[in-house]
């Protein structure tokens, strides 16, 4: 019989893409969810009843516990853009990741892949990247053999990045540039860090490693603004926002985000990330795409397909010029 592999966060963005490329290898998913009446269609993956829909929440250890027991390898993927209600930094990405830990491990569980990001920093002033941080260091206590994967941001039809900034180009004369729009990143195609998620629970020579997942072009944050731009065919100003007036904005944010129906574009916590490049580190600290046998693709070779629903006229408006 196939393996069994259990998925945490199998409904979210890049886990759609985990579900689909470790049921293409043979593996059978069982997919823990927190609303499985809403991730019908991850059972189009794989032949029927390759995935199977599983209520789990990585708060809540005895639901996780059985959600992974007789699973021969674990994968989670839970993390969080902003605290909403009950979801907390501290709660989700850091207890969370200890208690699936701690479950796959007393499970005997032999393959635990953790995707955590880049910039990951027990140290850091951000709650997003301090309890990043936090939980790597659990997860490797509790379970020594665990893969760490630090993707860069990551990018894919359903994206929260590209897809946000072409959403208020549509609408919006201008695009801020968070602390003038130096930040550097390293955007990764969702596809690729599917792949180095099933490299890490097929070959047992990753276990115990950490891998930065970064893709093949480093671009700053205005760039990454000016490529938008081209790709949705838009002609919009590039205003630079100082840190100081854009952690007042994200302090707005905060604020606004405790209303009911209200999503704010920038957090206080989010322009604290904007100060630190988002790149992969020092190469033979830890691992890359190149160690884990996977060539990552170029945004050009995927943006078109995506954003072009943002362009005037669809995809038969022209981009314009960088």
């Amino acid at each position: 019989m196939a393996k069994l592999a259990t998925v945490f966060g199998a409904s979210g963005f890049l886990g759609r893409h985990v579900v689909r490329e470790l049921t293409t290898r043979g593996w059978r998913v069982r997919a823990a969810v927190r609303r499985p009446h809403l991730a019908e269609y991850l059972q189009v993956f794989g032949v029927p009843g390759t995935v199977q829909l599983f209520q789990a929440n990585v708060r809540h250890r005895r639901s996780v516990e059985d959600a992974v027991a007789g699973a021969d390898a674990v994968v989670n993927l839970v993390g969080l853009l902003g605290e909403v209600g009950k979801n907390t930094f501290d709660g989700t990405q850091r207890d969370g990741a200890r208690i699936v830990a701690e479950s796959a491990a007393d499970a005997g569980v032999r393959d635990l892949v953790h995707v955590s990001a880049i910039g990951a920093d027990a140290d850091s002033d951000s709650d997003y990247a301090r309890t990043k941080g936090e939980a790597e260091r659990l997860v490797a206590e509790v379970f020594p053999e665990a893969v760490i994967l630090r993707p860069s941001i990551v990018f894919g039809p359903q994206d929260a990045f590209f897809n946000r900034f072409a959403g208020i180009a549509r609408l919006s004369p201008a695009l801020p540039l968070i602390g003038g729009g130096k930040t550097r990143f390293q955007p990764v195609y969702v596809d690729d860090v599917a792949d180095a998620v099933a490299a890490a629970v097929t070959d047992p020579a990753h276990r115990g490693k950490t891998f930065e997942l970064g893709g093949p072009e480093v671009m700053t944050f205005k760039e990454l603004m000016q490529l938008t731009l081209h790709v949705t065919g838009r002609r919009r100003a590039l205003v630079p926002l100082p840190f100081p007036i854009a952690g007042l904005v994200g302090q707005a944010g905060d604020l606004a985000a405790k209303l009911p129906f209200v999503q704010a574009p920038l957090s206080a916590d989010q322009v604290k990330l904007l100060k630190r490049d988002n790149v992969v580190g020092e190469t033979g600290k830890v691992g890359t795409f190149a160690d884990l046998g996977i060539t990552p693709t170029a945004m050009d070779a995927v943006l078109p397909s995506y954003l072009y629903r943002y362009r005037k006229h669809g995809q038969f408006s022209p981009e314009v010029a960088l």
